[in-house]
């Protein structure tokens, strides 16, 4: 018998100071039976990072051509194509001729880094990726806030990130290995 997602309703209300956008969002996430908390948490952060009204998560896990988050625009254009974790150089050539602008965030410590000097260079004639790192002392801590019912609160200031759940509060800062052209 095939194991489930598990359900999780949050509501996220973003502060983003740089770029003055402050809304909440009431989100409903499937987790696929494999995958972690970290990643989870990773998956709402990096929904808060690019918070905007047409911002969706996606299938993800299950999916292998959708991101784990997009955003379309009204006609139906692919404009931003968020992926987590560690993917091929064949993976972002396609999301770069897919999407306006693609945004990876890798996570996991060495292995992150090791996933970048192997891919890095292949990335240069892409001008609309980014690729901003998550470090693993971070979304170690990030993981333990995950709950089946959670109302975060993300504020970002000058690139620096404030999660708070409840009384506890992680701090994240995101190192931008590769900045997008436009």
């Amino acid at each position: 018998m095939a194991l489930k997602s598990t359900i999780y309703k949050v509501e996220l209300s973003v502060s983003d100071m740089d770029r003055h956008y402050y809304e909440t969002h009431k989100l409903t996430i499937a987790k696929h039976p494999s995958e972690t908390d970290e990643r989870l948490m990773v998956r709402i952060l990096a929904f808060a990072l690019n918070a905007h009204e047409q911002l969706e998560m996606t299938k993800g896990l299950s999916t292998d051509d959708e991101p784990d988050i997009w955003q379309k625009s009204l006609s139906g254009e692919l404009e931003l194509w968020v992926a987590l974790g560690l993917p091929s150089d064949k993976v972002v050539r396609q999301s770069c001729g897919k999407a306006d602008k693609v945004i990876v965030y890798p996570y996991g410590g060495r292995t992150a880094e090791m996933w970048w000097d192997k891919i890095k260079d292949s990335t240069t004639r892409f001008g609309n990726l980014e690729v901003t790192s998550l470090p693993e002392s971070d979304t170690l801590e990030l993981a333990k806030l995950a709950s089946r019912a959670m109302k975060l609160q993300v504020n970002i200031q000058d690139g620096d990130v404030m999660v708070s759940v409840d009384d506890s509060i992680v701090y994240l800062t995101p190192v931008i290995w590769k900045n997008a052209d436009q």
